[in-house]
């Protein structure tokens, strides 16, 4: 997702722009990103505020299926421009390490932002539903989709765990 902000870097400190933005970004899939962004003139750089919404494709972690999970992203970063618009001079970059910047052409790149606060906002153990139901421990069948044949036949199940060592004799 990128922005021109040559008009913005030519103005005031303190000028504002705002963008209503919807296009698909690469963040483990190609995603469509909407939302609104606001970009505003600092003495140094151009500050972006936006509020984003997004879904990513994850795995349940109780019955790994793979579904679709819908983020909302707030983001604030700042973007420093690398070239001056009016000489074309090189401009120093701050010495923080990882800072984001504006390219030589006063395009302002917002997809590797997106790319990190999405990895952020990704739940760590996601889940389809909040009641899922996960998978039968003992033949590793989806729950979601019904019982399975080893809790209904009501034989004995066998421990997938330790069942080996049920037949091991201790001298």
């Amino acid at each position: 997702m990128q922005l021109n902000v040559s008009q913005l870097l030519k103005a005031t400190i303190g000028s504002i722009r705002d963008y209503e933005v919807s296009s698909t970004v690469d963040i483990g899939g190609g995603s469509l990103v909407q939302g609104e962004v606001r970009l505003t003139r600092t003495h140094r750089s151009i500050l972006v505020k936006c509020t984003l919404h997004t879904e990513v494709e994850v795995t349940c972690s109780r019955c790994l299926s793979l579904f679709s999970c819908p983020l909302v992203l707030s983001m604030e970063e700042e973007y420093f421009p690398t070239t001056d618009v009016v000489s074309g001079a090189s401009l120093p970059l701050p010495e923080e390490p990882g800072c984001f910047t504006v390219d030589e052409h006063h395009i302002l790149d917002l997809t590797e932002a997106i790319r990190q606060y999405a990895l952020v906002a990704t739940p760590m153990k996601p889940l389809c539903a909040e009641d899922c139901a996960g998978l039968c421990p003992y033949c590793g069948h989806n729950l979601n989709q019904g019982p399975c044949d080893c809790l209904t036949q009501g034989s004995e199940r066998k421990d997938v765990n330790y069942g080996s060592f049920t037949q091991t004799k201790i001298r």
